[in-house]
């Protein structure tokens, strides 16, 4: 199957699960809107869904996609899959279920950490206390990881890549029947308390999903007694070190709630609303891309093929700034017109839409570099080289909490963005210098070229949106049909602009991406 076929059914149905995330903010931001009590349940909610980002979005995986593959495939087919995937799960659930009740137990101590000065008395146990009523969802959305590695395996990408739409309607219905709540009396409080209880029945019902198409593909799922075989110590050894190299991004996530903690009401909010626009196009290109290529690379690894490698490694950093390099510019520029039509309103204020788009504005500049990360690791995974990522994760992570306390003091939110734009891009370029240094991989002068050429499309684009930005800022505080006028002209006419250019300078090679569209192209 083609990489862009592939790239497509998992980017599309990601960019649906975005799209219904990004309602859900802005249904989140007019109903709760930006406070003391929205900042503690986004603190709660920060905790399993880094979690979530960091199992479900490749590190898993990477780890247990190729070992069920290669029994799935080799003499044993079937039989031999299912009873490795047994195997993983009675050492899994149980695994799973002894952490829950210890972070249940040490919750208290847990937000305490995450915050450098002392929380108001009155959030504090709200903080807690969603926490406790969120964090079963980490249990239920590992056990999904689980399902979706076995189906990634047979190339049945679209189940996995749409769970995460069940929690966003979930979540998005919890949010309305709040609002009529509140209208009969409910306080924020109560109807908070009643969005946190959604999360973990979201992840019920995405496990149901999974489970389904399981058992559609011909695969059972067995209970049995824990067996810690030495195929699953293995799986164990490399899927932890992905986690981590993998998960730079969401690591920095936790160690910037502590920052942000020390900062006035909102920042937690701000921070979060903000993300959930550069997470749209860091979800849909980056993580469509990273789970894409990791089957490919992994057999030409494998196969001593390093053309094939390299090739499909070009193809990937190519296609992936093609669409991230127009992203980032056009949420750096309409930061603050984006943020206002689509959360501004209710209880969220112009001011706090204000804070929110210099926040995002700053945060788009690393957009890049984290979806060339994704894009990257796959290298080292195919290569079964866990280590590197982590040291580079490390090393990113080190730069961010040193950048943190230069900037916190000057800068407040904004300065935790830039720590974590200058982080990502480090991470990056550590990344792509061990792979040129050993050997593995180094990008041809065509594809610099072609990058170089990209960004003056998006350069072409972006002065078109300083243009237009300003004629339409009676919109954006408008009714809903105004806004989604304003919004329609600033997308339509930023794709126009970015791919009218790209085509007429070369950014874009016609016959490169009808290669890529072949069956053929990359086996």
């Amino acid at each position: 199957m083609s990489l862009l076929k592939n790239v497509g059914t998992i980017g599309s149905l990601t960019m649906v699960s975005r799209v219904a995330g990004m309602a859900r903010e802005m249904i989140f931001s007019r109903v709760l809107g930006a406070n003391d009590v929205t900042d503690a349940w986004f603190q709660a909610f920060i905790i399993p869904n880094v979690f979530r980002r960091l199992f479900a979005e490749g590190a898993f995986s990477a780890a247990f996609v190729p070992m069920f593959s290669k029994r799935l495939h080799g003499d044993g087919g079937i039989e031999e899959a299912r009873s490795f995937s047994a195997d993983v799960l009675s050492v899994l659930l149980p695994v799973l279920i002894a952490l829950a009740a210890v972070f249940e137990m040490a919750m208290p101590g847990i937000i305490w950490l995450l915050a450098e000065k002392p929380m108001d008395a009155e959030n504090f146990p709200l903080a807690v206390d969603f926490a406790r009523i969120m964090f079963p969802y980490i249990v239920l959305v590992s056990l999904v990881t689980l399902f979706t590695g076995m189906l990634n395996s047979v190339s049945r990408f679209a189940p996995g890549a749409s769970f995460p739409i069940i929690l966003n309607l979930v979540l998005i219905t919890a949010l309305l029947v709040g609002e009529r709540w509140m209208a009969t009396g409910a306080s924020l409080e109560q109807v908070t308390y009643g969005i946190a209880w959604a999360v973990t029945v979201a992840g019920v019902m995405q496990l149901i999903w999974l489970y389904i198409w399981v058992r559609v593909e011909g695969f059972e799922v067995k209970l049995r007694l824990p067996r810690l075989t030495p195929e699953v110590k293995r799986l164990c050894i490399i899927a932890l070190p992905a986690a981590i190299g993998g998960g730079a991004y969401q690591i920095n996530t936790l160690v910037q709630l502590y920052f942000l903690n020390q900062l006035d009401s909102g920042a937690v909010s701000y921070m979060n609303y903000a993300d959930r626009l550069n997470q749209l196009p860091l979800g849909i290109i980056g993580i469509a891309l990273s789970t894409a290529i990791l089957p490919t690379l992994s057999k030409f690894v494998g196969g001593d093929n390093k053309e094939g490698a390299d090739r499909i490694q070009t193809d990937a950093i190519e296609l992936a700034m093609l669409l991230t390099l127009p992203a980032a510019v056009a949420l750096a520029i309409c930061a603050a017109p984006f943020v206002t039509m689509i959360f501004q309103g209710g209880r969220f204020e112009m001011a706090d839409a204000a804070i929110t788009g210099e926040v995002l504005a700053m945060l788009v500049l690393g957009l890049p570099a984290y979806v060339l990360v994704k894009v990257l690791v796959p290298n080292f995974y195919a290569r079964a080289d866990t280590k590197t990522p982590v040291y580079a994760a490390f090393l990113s992570l080190a730069i961010f909490i040193a950048l943190n306390i230069a900037f916190l003091d000057e800068l407040g939110v904004r300065g935790v963005a830039l720590a974590s734009v200058i982080g990502a891009w480090l991470n990056t370029a550590f990344l792509y210098g061990v792979l040129v240094h050993r050997g593995h991989y180094k990008a041809p002068p065509a594809l610099f070229l072609r990058l170089f050429r990209q960004l003056i499309a998006a350069a072409a684009m972006g002065a078109a949106l300083w243009y237009a930005r300003d004629l339409l800022t009676g919109f954006y505080a408008s009714g809903l049909f105004e806004r989604l006028f304003a919004l329609a002209v600033l997308v339509v006419g930023a794709v126009i602009v970015y791919f009218a250019v790209a085509f007429a300078i070369g950014a874009i090679d016609r016959t490169r991406i009808a290669k890529l569209t072949k069956k053929k192209a990359h086996e």
